[in-house]
């Protein structure tokens, strides 16, 4: 108690004075906090000048790069402490304005020179970025700013020459005036990117990623001031050498360059930045390969090279412990995946995708514990999935697509249970779906497609409740479409096409769905009347199935509605609608093969279509009217209909594709084909077409296919059309034109021309040499680099008639590898000439049922690629050259009824083909004919039987293995299953019909006369 006492007194004493001093701070810090919110009325009035400069359009920019739709600029009110104002900053003391951020403040409007922003003397820092201002010109006036520091222009939409000025400021340490994803019109010229280097001692950071700097020689940014933390320079348009030494500045901790532009830098094999720590490289030439002394980044923390590096990745690699990000896609690294990765602990994201990485992914990469993102995609990764995978239990997404994996999916790949997004596509994986996806309850986007699954869906509904894309098309996949898959409340693609689902479809209950494609299954029954809850959906296609019923007032709902194909169903189009109903996106219309009788009443009012396919159907009548007044009709496809009456002139306007074929149409083309005309593809095939063949057709610049074949069009040969540059395929056949074929131009013409009939009209004269030596497509040898390509417009495929061997094939889409010419029943004579030999990707061959004479080429056996060979029915002499017997691809010939003689060529194809390739040549002798060559007689009748059987066996066989596969194996199934039927006989005996060998004798009574 007494010690308390004697020490209450100083305790007193100290407490009062801590009490003073900390009120006497408190009134310190009130009044220094009072003056932080103090601005001056001028600066204020000139930032309210400022904002009424302005409107605000939140639709100009991407909401992916602001986040939340909110300007700035509102919260600025009269009368309030500008200091308070969102994006602006003041001096604690002085209470000057001395940083202003209006990033993604929605600006919209041209940028004044003289704008009040300028009064602000103070201001060390600017963002103006992730605005629209309407390609204004960034204001010389700039330079008034000597105390800024930071300036930020990126993604503003500003244009023109960035002002010299923008080099007098003293201060600046980070200037970035980088694009990022709008493009960028701003141009930085020589001189002043000169000055800028020369004054901004102080730059720390430079961003001019978008900036064109096409003038800029690269040998500049080494005059950068040493200071340098950050340079990016990615789509500058440089172009030239840049040197590796810019690697060596010794502050150097971001670099990016590359895009558009001839630019090539080579990775320096030593000396690199030590500081660097992160590294990007991309859409250029970096030199042939990935140096071991990358190695030496040991700061490195995110490395980002697509460039076309070959080779492979060095092991060394493994040593950058520091590193995150490893981005190495796009290049054409080979071998296998370096193990050495599995050191990379850190690693956050590593993408290895499009590249040419071999044999499966090393179990090591099971290492890597930290990755949220693994992309492979696009490589020759083969094998099975590992298993050490299922430990990357943090990846949130996976991509392995474009590989050549096999087996079934792992069941340990349940175990991933954050990954958001998995694809898996094209691939090889086969077996059924395994159900321990369904742990993957985080997923909003499943890609299974172009596999070999097969078993039904295996997943519930409560399982993918965030799921948004669901891809299951091109796989095996059976049963009933489960009921769940039309619950999910986010889903918003649905694909499962190509499949073999059947059974009714089940009631749609979400509204979310924006994509839907069930085309090319099993599916049966009415369309339900539910489809009227989609009412987002854009995109529908039910095609190739075996639905029986549409109420068409229950698609009127679906106001966003923009391609809706339901072609080769059963269906029965119930039109209980008004006429004046529409859908007013509908663009994209595909109704072929539905048992349509006329025109659906509803496309009358869809004023922005733009394709309308109706083909293969028994509409009647003429064309509607109301055709012509669709502007924006790119395709249309009446073709297979029973339409008759004129084409209008209209069709001649806007059109990309006009296909008419297998009508009734009489009278002339229409002549009023427009200077600039967009057609690509006329086809008339198979009509009642007369008149000449309308000049009006050169104005159409883009034309790749003319078919108006078997009509009644009289003209001459039209050599007019040799101005058309992209023309691929003419089809002239079976009408009335008539005289020589030879060309009226000096200058190379149908350089692109893969295919040629002009059979079965009046042409006579040689055989157009001047054309055929210009064949420079038949001139191309085909190389296998992946899927087959089609000539089409916006997906729609070109169809075409072609005869093989006097049988009509239709092909519903034309391989850009197709060609053939077919020149039969005409009157040309002559030779054939060599240069038909050079035509080395030639698939047919025919020039029967002509008056040619001489020898048979020898230049012949250089068609490697041929698959029919038709020189029947002429004069030809000689011997049958040995060099043919080289085309191991052939697999129809027919040398009937011509002149030739001595012994017929054995080996490859030639021991495949029977008597009717030869028959009505007296002097040819040897196998297959009875008639002996070394004069003896005939061989045995019982010889002969079993010879053409087994002649004729195999065949069959050959012919898959000659002309395609598929072909093959549909004639070998007819073959086998009705036995030796007699239109096959004769298609590959080659016996000339009776009609054909009146034509040849009539012809020759004309020329004799004449």
């Amino acid at each position: 108690m007494r010690i308390f006492t004697k020490l209450s007194a100083p305790l007193c004493l100290l407490f009062v004075f801590l009490c003073l001093k900390i009120a006497f701070s408190s009134s310190i810090h009130a009044s220094s906090f009072s003056t932080t919110h103090i601005c001056s009325h001028e600066e204020a009035l000139a930032l309210l000048q400022f904002k009424t400069s302005f409107s605000i359009n939140y639709t100009v920019l991407d909401p992916d790069y602001c986040g939340e739709n909110y300007s700035k600029i509102e919260s600025w009110k009269e009368g309030t402490d500008c200091c308070c104002w969102d994006g602006v900053s003041c001096d604690n003391v002085t209470g000057h304005v001395i940083a202003l951020n209006l990033c993604c403040s929605f600006l919209y409007g041209t940028f004044p020179s003289n704008s009040t922003l300028f009064f602000l003397k103070n201001l060390q820092s600017l963002n103006l970025s992730l605005n629209d201002f309407r390609h204004s010109k960034i204001p010389s006036e700039i330079s008034q700013f000597t105390r800024l520091k930071h300036l930020d222009v990126s993604s503003s939409r500003f244009s023109g020459q960035v002002p010299g000025e923008i080099a007098h400021l003293p201060k600046l340490v980070s200037l970035n005036l980088s694009s990022y994803y709008i493009s960028s019109d701003l141009i930085l010229e020589t001189t002043t990117f000169k000055n800028l280097v020369h004054n901004l001692s102080e730059v720390r950071e430079l961003v001019l990623n978008g900036v064109n700097m096409t003038s800029v020689n690269p040998r500049f940014f080494m005059n950068l001031s040493s200071s340098l933390t950050s340079l990016r320079l990615f789509d500058c348009q440089l172009r030239g050498n840049f040197s590796n030494s810019i690697f060596r500045f010794p502050n150097l901790k971001r670099f990016s360059l590359g895009g558009k532009g001839n630019l090539t830098i080579d990775l320096p094999s030593s000396n690199w930045s030590s500081p660097l720590q992160q590294l990007v490289l991309g859409d250029m030439d970096c030199g042939r390969r990935l140096r071991e002394s990358i190695a030496d980044l040991k700061s490195l923390q995110s490395l980002t090279l697509f460039c076309n590096l070959k080779g492979s990745i060095p092991a060394s690699i493994g040593n950058l412990t520091q590193l995150t990000f490893l981005y190495l896609s796009n290049n054409q690294f080979s071998s296998p995946i370096p193990s050495s990765l599995a050191n990379l602990t850190q690693l956050t994201s590593l993408d290895l995708s499009n590249n040419q990485f071999s044999s499966p992914i090393p179990a090591s990469i099971g290492n890597l514990r930290q990755l949220t993102r693994l992309d492979l995609s696009s490589n020759n990764l083969s094998g099975q999935i590992p298993s050490s995978l299922a430990n990357l239990t943090q990846l949130t997404s996976l991509d392995l697509s474009n590989n050549q994996f096999s087996g079934p999916i792992p069941a340990s790949i349940g175990n991933l249970r954050q990954l958001t997004d998995l694809s898996l596509s094209f691939n090889n994986f086969n077996g059924q779906i395994p159900t321990s996806l369904a742990y993957l309850t985080q997923l909003t986007s499943l890609d299974l497609s172009n596999n070999q699954f097969s078993g039904p869906i295996p997943f519930h509904a409560s399982r993918f409740s965030k799921l948004s894309n669901l891809d299951l098309s091109y796989n095996l996949l059976n049963g009933m479409l489960p009921p769940w898959i039309f619950t999910l409340p986010f889903l918003k693609g649905l694909y499962l096409n190509h499949n073999q689902f059947q059974g009714q479809i089940n009631q749609f209950q979400q509204k979310s769905l924006i994509r839907l494609d069930l085309s090319n299954n099993k599916l049966q029954g009415s369309i339900p009347n539910s489809i009227a809850n989609l009412v987002n959906l854009s995109y529908l296609d039910l095609s190739s199935n075996h639905f029986s019923d549409l109420v068409v007032s229950d698609i009127f709902s679906l106001q966003n509605l923009e391609t809706i194909i339901l072609s080769n169903n059963n269906l029965s189009l119930r039109m209980n609608v008004d006429a004046n109903f529409t859908l007013p996106k509908l663009t994209n219309v595909f109704l072929s093969s539905c048992n349509l009788s006329e025109f659906p009443i509803f496309l009358r009012h869809s004023n922005g279509l733009q394709s309308l396919v109706v083909s293969k159907n028994s509409i009647h009548g003429n064309i509607p009217e109301w055709i012509c007044e669709k502007d924006d009709l790119e395709i249309l496809d009446l073709s297979h209909n029973n339409l008759i009456g004129k084409i209008p002139n209209c069709l001649s306007k806007s059109l990309s594709v006009l296909d008419l074929q297998a009508n009734y149409f009489d009278g002339n083309i229409p002549f009023g084909f427009p200077k600039g005309c967009g057609l690509r593809n006329l086809n008339l095939h198979g009509n009642q077409m007369d008149g000449p063949l309308p000049r009006s057709l050169v104005n159409c610049s883009k034309l790749e296919v003319i078919d108006v074949g078997n009509n009644n069009i009289e003209d001459t040969f039209p050599h007019w059309l040799e101005s058309l540059p992209d023309l691929q395929v003419l089809v002239l056949r079976s009408n009335k034109f008539h005289g020589f074929v030879q060309s009226t131009k000096e200058s190379p013409s149908f350089l692109r021309l893969r295919v040629l009939d002009l059979s079965n009209n009046g042409f006579l004269g040689p055989l157009p040499v001047q054309y055929i030596e210009n064949f420079k497509a038949m001139m191309e040898l085909y190389r296998d680099e992946g899927s087959p390509e089609y000539m089409n417009v916006s997906s729609y495929q070109y169809s075409l008639v072609v005869t093989i061997k006097g049988l009509d094939y239709e092909l519903q889409g034309i391989l850009k590898i197709f060609t053939s010419i077919h020149l039969s029943n005409n009157m040309f004579e002559g030779e054939i000439p060599d240069v038909m030999g050079k035509l080395s990707s030639l698939k047919g061959l025919t020039l029967s049922h002509n008056n040619l004479t001489g020898h048979i080429p020898l230049s012949l056996g250089n068609l490697t690629n041929l698959e029919w060979l038709d020189l029947s029915s002429n004069e030809l002499a000689g011997k049958i050259p040995d060099e043919l017997v080289s085309l191991t691809q052939l697999s129809v010939l027919n040398l009937s009824n011509n002149h030739l003689v001595e012994r017929i060529p054995q080996g490859n194809q030639f021991n495949t083909f029977g008597n009717g390739s030869y028959e009505g040549n007296l002097e040819l002798c040897g196998i297959p004919l009875s008639k002996s060559c070394d004069g003896i007689g005939t061989l045995p009748s019982s010889f002969q039987e079993k010879d053409e059987l087994w002649r004729f066996g195999w065949r069959v066989v050959v012919l898959g293995y000659g002309c395609g596969v598929v072909f093959g194996l549909l004639m070998g199934y007819l073959v086998f299953r009705t036995g030796k039927p007699k239109w096959f006989v004769s298609l590959f005996d080659g016996r000339p019909s009776q009609s054909g060998r009146k034509m040849r004798k009539a012809r020759r009574l004309v020329q004799r006369r004449t």
